[in-house]
């Protein structure tokens, strides 16, 4: 199975119509998404929509019972289960008490979900989707690949061809004309079908009402021309109030398509007269399939949020290079892997979550306010929980759990890497089996000397006024010790002593990243004793994802693993910590420390490191340092999209970032700078490494070393 996976991926990245036309789309809705929300405060916007829809997921059986009641009361037949069997078979006995024959659909991912066509279709019902997407897919036989833009990823040519069978007539490209064959393709069916099948993006439980938000006016052709109508709901389309839709309503078209509205919002509240003057026949299907059960999980619960906008895959660098077929199941991208492990099983979810890279882009802009990255990774320690890890995995960690050996087998490879480095600071090839982790990119040589050698080397002046532990990171301390030192450096002239504890090891990212928490707890606990066992004012990094473990994800390890003895000095370690640039700024805004100024060193442009700017929100203070010290920055396209390190992630899927960095390599070149700078060691490894193999005249830096040059004597 792995292996077919693999082969999926492999076929995507391929595929140049597919990634083109994620790519473009994702650049355009990145771009118009920013000015439809100008002048809208994004976060109180959100924040009301989280707290409307978490109230509902947490009062789910109430409002189910009210919807129910109130739409009844209007005339509609409400049908509630969480089986998806019992769904299909009650729709299909709809459909045969009502003599159905044929079947009109609106674009529902909830009939998706339980496979409803192809279940009426065995059945001997004819079943036609008339969403435009949907019934380009449906004629392709294909599922969809995006929740709301289900055909994004087929181009014009594919669906002239598809079209062209369809009507039996040679048809051009001509989108006009290619819209204009589906609308006389169509009328017709819902004019003839005797059912209408939709779904809801909101169902107010104090009304009875349902909601459809769209920009074809299929769907209201859909609920009103058949005599039957059957709406499938999912419960989390709950809220409890008519005055719940307005939030959701505003964001949902802008997060979605990035528009400020859609074409129609249809608001269904009981029976509507057929065209004969009968009552329609009106079902609403309330579906469960283990909803509640994921509204009594403490941590999954927050996945009910969603709203089905689809903006997390719109900015997944990810995605836009695979699509749905291969990062998804039925739903989609980083919202569909957490719906997947739920609505279908844990096992389901195991080989899409792996796509998923960490940088954190899907949750700034989901309107909901879910923690997509970190429900991914909750789905990775329960499946490391239900099927232990791998025994490479096991192998590893089992070496990085024991800092002397781990140390050792640094040491070592210094020596081991020579032959490929060639007296290089690069490693441009690798044999064998390796050969892929150097394709578009060169790996850093170890260091003859790793940090904690050369910094007791440093002499640093006596009466220093405050102290900083240094927490180097494995990449600073056994690839990249000259960054350490440049540190200290600094510190040093802002009136900062600076103390490496020897005993301080990785940071347990890597095994956190992978679902390994027991493996990230004991680096965890063996990085407090070391790092609190010096008197100090700061623990700094110059890494922000070793930033990130310390201030916040040592916490979250040991509230995952229910270790509270951990706990109370977690936090001791957590009200220290500041990553670099933001201890240096305070330094200089302090008067503290003076960079040399009035000289002007020419463009550079700067790469936010994710965690530095999503978990910390500090991708100010080193742009700020770097204008101060003379440069002008010329920020590049894309300059918060991910370069693709992701940590381990470069390792394990090479196939995948690469692509990525040749797309970051590409932004950067494009500015014309002749430096670009970063505040991530692993940032620098991938972008210095890709520049090392694409040949462009292209400084790669890490913001410590540019200050360093800057000290004013």
């Amino acid at each position: 199975m792995e292996q077919e996976f693999k082969q999926s991926i492999d076929r995507a990245l391929h595929n140049a119509n597919l990634t083109g036309a994620l790519g473009k789309f994702s650049e355009a809705w990145r771009a118009n998404r920013a000015k439809i929300y100008e002048g809208i405060d994004f976060e109180e916007l959100r924040g009301r929509i989280a707290e409307r829809k978490a109230y509902a997921a947490d009062h789910l059986q109430e409002l189910s019972d009210l919807f129910q009641k109130n739409a009844e009361a209007h005339g509609a037949k409400v049908f509630r289960s969480n089986d998806p069997a019992r769904v299909r078979e009650y729709i299909l006995q709809v459909a045969r008490d009502n003599n159905v024959r044929t079947v009109v659909k609106s674009k529902s991912m909830a009939s998706e979900e339980i496979h409803l066509n192809s279940f009426l279709e065995k059945a001997g019902l004819q079943v036609k989707e008339t969403d435009l997407g949907e019934w380009i897919i449906q004629l392709a036989g294909q599922t969809p690949s995006h929740m709301v833009m289900p055909a994004i990823h087929m181009t014009k040519e594919e669906v002239s061809d598809l079209f062209s069978k369809e009507v039996d007539e040679r048809l051009t490209t001509d989108i006009p004309r290619l819209v204009k064959v589906a609308r006389e393709q169509l009328r017709g069916k819902f004019l003839e079908a005797d059912m209408g099948i939709s779904g809801a993006n909101i169902a107010v439980a104090e009304t009875g009402s349902i909601l459809t938000v769209t920009n074809e006016g299929n769907a209201r052709l859909v609920t009103t021309l058949p005599r039957v109508h059957v709406a499938i709901v999912g419960i989390e389309k709950l809220v409890a109030s008519f005055a719940d839709i307005a939030p959701i309503l505003k964001a949902l078209p802008r997060s979605a398509t990035a528009q400020m509205l859609t074409s129609y919002v249809t608001i269904i509240t009981g029976q509507t007269p057929n065209t004969d003057g009968s009552k329609k026949e009106l079902h609403i299907v309330l579906m469960d399939n283990k909803r509640t059960e994921m509204a009594a999980d403490p941590m999954f619960k927050e996945a009910l949020q969603c709203i089905r906008c689809a903006s997390c895959l719109n900015i997944c660098p990810i995605f836009r290079l695979v699509g749905g077929h291969v990062f998804g199941k039925v739903y989609t991208g980083g919202i569909g892997t957490i719906l997947t492990a739920w609505h279908d099983n844990l096992k389901s979810s195991e080989e899409i979550q792996g796509l998923c890279i960490q940088c954190g882009a899907c949750k700034d802009v989901c309107p909901s306010k879910i923690d997509i990255p970190g429900l991914i990774l909750e789905i990775r320690r329960r499946l490391v929980k239900d099927q232990g890890l791998p025994m490479l995995h096991k192998s590893i960690y089992a070496v990085v759990n024991n800092r002397r050996l781990f140390h050792t087998m640094l040491r070592a490879a210094s020596v081991a890497g020579k032959p490929f480095s060639k007296g290089s600071k690069f490693i441009r090839h690798l044999p064998l089996f390796l050969a892929d982790l150097t394709d578009g990119r060169s790996l850093p040589a170890i260091a003859a000397k790793p940090l904690r050698d050369t910094i007791r080397k440093i002499k640093q002046p006596a009466g220093l006024k405050e102290r900083a532990v240094f927490y180097a990171g494995c990449l600073i301390d056994f690839a990249y010790p000259e960054m350490g030192e440049a540190l200290v450096r600094i510190l040093n002239k802002g009136g900062v002593e600076v103390v490496f504890p020897d005993d301080q090891t990785c940071c347990g990212a890597p095994a956190r990243y992978s679902g390994a928490y027991e493996v990230a707890a004991k680096n965890a606990a063996d990085n407090i004793e070391a790092l609190l066992a010096e008197r100090a004012d700061y623990v700094v990094s110059a890494c922000p994802t070793c930033t990130v473990a310390l201030d916040h994800e040592f916490i979250a390890t040991f509230q995952s693993l229910g270790q509270s003895k951990n706990m109370a000095r977690a936090r001791e370690l957590s009200a220290k910590v500041i990553d670099f640039s933001t201890l240096v700024k305070k330094l200089v805004d302090e008067g503290r420390l003076t960079l040399k100024e009035g000289e002007s060193l020419g463009k550079i442009t700067y790469h936010d490191s994710c965690h530095l700017k999503r978990t910390m929100h500090a991708e100010q203070p080193p742009r700020e340092l770097l204008a101060k010290a003379g440069y002008e920055l010329t920020e590049m396209f894309e300059c918060d999209i991910c370069c693709g390190m992701g940590g381990s992630y470069s390792l394990k899927l090479p196939e995948v970032s690469a692509p990525i960095l040749q797309r970051k390599l590409k932004n950067i070149k494009d500015t014309g700078a002749p430096v670009v700078a970063m505040d991530c060691p692993g940032c620098v490894m991938q972008i210095r490494g890709g520049m090392d193999q694409d040949g462009a005249p292209v400084q790669v830096r890490h913001t410590v070393e540019l200050l360093a040059e800057r000290l004013k004597d």
